[in-house]
């Protein structure tokens, strides 16, 4: 193969690459330990629950028992669960084809964990113009601590970080195809005028047909609010980030009315959100209206008169359900040792401990052995990427840069809803939800400083020493950190010296 060729398949190449270090990092010795990790209790025993009933029944009994294999206490009783169906669906998927065990129950969210690293490579490609910018920003996911254990462990936040990337991506894709499309168009437009090649088109400037990437999008979108309720703020964001892309389109192409234009073509896109996002929400909730034994499945037929009467018991029950769960959400303050505050997540000051066992000796050779799981994103990669938000944002408010937006707006949605419920008993994992996003405003800055503007994307010599000797100390640094996101069994004094701050002990 020469030269050429790898030149040609370089995209191909860089999106293969990125996914084997993420699949390595991500299914390696994915059946340790071999015990239910933090919230596992819930969604691996709920998915198994619906692989046996078809709806989520109640337990009894040891949790610990159901890891080795003890089914017993599963119920015929529905159980009052607080999240919608997919995330517990794809873990059931899992169990289905591998079977009951810890492999069976985390594979599915590796495999999308793994996925989620080559999509934000593939978006950042199209975003930067680069396979090399591209490829460092799959990287970055592949190696990040929050993204490795969310991805190894049967926990639905890691599921809501895929479809978020996934519907990004799709807008991306739309967004490059839609201006090819118009460029073409208003093109035409002016050689059917006579007019000259710079001359601006009159109107509201030519339509772009159906967008079939961005109607994929909202599915995505629809998907993620699917797994978790949040996953509708990123919907709501980025949406409105690609009606601002065509405006920055239409006004670059000449369009006289660029705003009126790009508002107009957007109403079909937000009218088909508003039907294609509850019509997928309610019909991924199948199993509950199809299985009499499913949780309040038939409170409306045994309480006449009460609820929204006009609509199908069904769907009067299903409402009154989610009214319980939006209850749950709102008030739920019970302390836990691991809740941390929405104002700090992005310097990752409470990260959570998701499991911490003492093993054998012989385990590491050492005195005392331990097992840790810490979802802790890499802490320098992550202290950047909160430095680089602050000046993305800026760069949107004082120079309307549509690329700093483009790259953080995701994490702004991901964040920002949260803060008003600092109260609440919240972790700091919530944050891989918004990862990608991180990822992609770090890539932003470090790009502008290897690369800067002036420079004309020329390579500024000690920009990109810096921006290398960066690179090299997040993945040193995410080296030292494995053994604590993926449970390896290490000396304690390995584990006390990983814990830089009081606040991750």
């Amino acid at each position: 193969m020469n030269l050429a060729t790898l030149y040609r398949w370089r995209g191909a190449l860089m999106a293969t690459g990125v996914a084997l270090l993420a699949a390595i990092l991500r299914l390696a010795s994915l059946s340790d330990p071999h015990a239910l990790v933090f919230d596992e209790v819930f969604y691996a025993r709920g998915a198994y629950s619906l692989t046996e009933l078809g709806y989520e029944g109640d337990w009894t009994g040891d949790d610990s028992a159901f890891a080795q294999g003890d089914t017993s206490g599963l119920q015929t009783d529905g159980d009052f669960v607080v999240h919608p169906m997919v995330g517990k669906l794809l873990i059931a998927l899992g169990i289905e084809i591998f079977g009951n065990d810890p492999f069976g129950w985390r594979v599915v969210g590796a495999v999308l964990g793994t996925l989620t690293a080559v999509l934000v490579a593939l978006a950042a490609r199209r975003l930067f113009r680069s396979t090399l910018w591209g490829g460092v920003a799959g990287v970055l996911v592949a190696v990040d601590g929050e993204a490795i254990v969310l991805s190894r462990t049967a926990i639905l936040d890691g599921y809501l970080a895929f479809f978020v990337a996934l519907g990004f991506w799709l807008l991306v894709v739309d967004r490059d195809r839609t201006r090819a499309r118009l460029e073409t168009r208003v093109a035409a437009v002016r050689a059917e005028s006579g007019w000259g090649d710079d001359a601006p088109v009159p109107g509201l400037g030519p339509a772009t047909g159906v967008r079939w990437w961005r109607l994929a999008a909202i599915v995505a979108f629809a998907l993620a609010g699917s797994v978790k309720w949040n996953g509708l703020y990123f919907a709501a964001v980025l949406l409105v980030v690609s009606v601002v892309w065509d405006m920055v389109a239409r006004r670059e192409l000449g369009c006289e009315r660029w705003f009126a234009g790009a508002f107009v073509r957007a109403v079909p896109a937000g009218l088909a959100t508003l039907v294609i996002v509850p019509v997928v929400y309610v019909a991924t909730w199948a199993n509950w209206f199809l299985t009499d034994g499913s949780y309040d499945r038939d409170w409306a037929a045994t309480h006449p008169g009460e609820g929204v009467t006009w609509l199908p018991d069904s769907l009067n029950s299903l409402l009154h359900y989610h009214q319980q769960m939006w209850t749950f959400h709102t008030g739920l303050t019970t302390e836990h040792n691991y809740m941390s505050n929405p104002f700090l997540w992005l310097i990752q000051w409470r990260p959570t401990a998701f499991y911490f066992e003492d093993v054998p000796d012989a385990a590491c050779g050492a005195e005392r052995c331990v097992s840790a799981i810490h979802a802790l994103g890499n802490p320098f990669l992550w202290w950047l990427a909160t430095a680089a938000l602050a000046w993305a944002v800026w760069r949107v408010i004082r120079r309307g840069d549509i690329l700093a937006l483009s790259v953080s707006a995701g994490a702004l949605a991901g964040w920002v809803p949260w803060l008003p419920y600092a109260y609440r008993t919240i972790f700091t994992f919530y944050t891989v939800a918004f990862m990608p996003f991180m990822v992609l405003t770090l890539v932003w800055a470090l790009r502008r400083i290897a690369q800067p503007d002036e420079l004309e994307g020329g390579w500024s010599r000690r920009g990109t020493i810096g921006v290398g000797c960066v690179l090299a100390a997040i993945l040193i640094l995410s080296g030292l950190f494995l053994p604590l996101w993926v449970g390896t069994p290490i000396p304690f004094r390995y584990w006390q010296a990983h814990m830089w701050l009081p606040s991750w002990i």
